[in-house]
């Protein structure tokens, strides 16, 4: 077990009204490991005389008396860890282990399930969050202009459905796609049945078996384009359906065609 800045589910709200029970306040229970929670973790650890990182390991969980969720099966175990470590060669394997069977399962029932996607999916995680956690964008000149507010230069984007402020920042890019814009927000928190929850609580998004969902379901929306692209190994255009430009296109490529040499031709999930 390993939660941090970033990690968000059931686990964490356990994690936080544990802490709380114990006198380290993390500012609330909604599931969302941040600044507060870690504090609470620094202090707790401080207290009980464990390594003082801010991170829940294995001895600050045991510690705390947090219990090690089951592991998920995986449908498509053709798709191994080993195999998606290679593609991602920077990232820590657990990260991959604790996280690669939710993002599989999520594409097998809106029919991803094939080896083309499959890398597409990979490959788009790679380019958007290396890391293969989901998570939330950061600040940058792409998004906050200089002395603005943050991600000020998404508020009045009609092309991302926002209306103003504070949508910028309210509907910036979370999960494994990055999912932005107040547009992608609702019409694929409809489309895995969230309706209006993903509006009212966007860091939902983050959450790893919701933001699995997502990707699928953007990549279902383009997934004829997609796949004609792939089809005939033009991966340029297979990212810039996702990610509208060339951002990450280099890491894209790259765990593409690492994993294309992996996994099996015949997936069957």
């Amino acid at each position: 077990m390993l939660l941090q800045q970033g990690s968000y589910g059931p686990v964490v709200a356990d994690l936080q009204n544990k802490l709380l029970a114990r006198g380290f306040d993390p500012g609330g229970s909604d599931g969302s490991f941040g600044a507060g929670t870690a504090a609470a973790v620094v202090a707790f650890q401080r207290s009980a005389g464990l390594f003082v990182d801010g991170a829940v390991g294995p001895q600050t969980a045991a510690a705390l008396g947090l219990v090690e969720p089951p592991p998920v099966a995986s449908q498509i175990p053709a798709v191994t860890v080993a195999m998606v470590c290679q593609m991602f060669p920077s990232t820590p394997a657990q990260n991959i282990e604790q996280n690669l069977p939710v993002v599989l399962n999520a594409l097998v029932a809106p029919a991803l399930a094939s080896k083309p996607m499959i890398l597409m999916a990979l490959g788009t995680i790679r380019a958007e969050t290396e890391c293969f956690l989901p998570i939330s964008e950061g600040q940058s000149p792409d998004n906050t202009s200089p002395g603005g507010h943050p991600f000020d230069l998404y508020d009045f984007r009609k092309d991302l459905g926002n209306q103003g402020p504070p949508d910028g920042a309210q509907f910036k890019g979370r999960g494994f796609v990055q999912l932005t814009g107040r547009s992608n927000y609702q019409v694929h928190g409809n489309s895995i049945g969230l309706g209006n929850q993903l509006i009212e609580n966007p860091d939902l998004a983050n959450d790893p078996d919701i933001a699995a969902q997502l990707l699928a379901s953007f990549l279902k929306s383009r997934e004829q384009s997609i796949t004609a692209a792939l089809a005939t190994g033009d991966l340029t255009t297979a990212r810039q359906l996702v990610n509208g430009g060339s951002n990450g296109l280099g890491r894209f490529i790259d765990a593409y065609n690492t994993g294309k040499s992996l996994i099996p031709d015949s997936v069957t999930a």
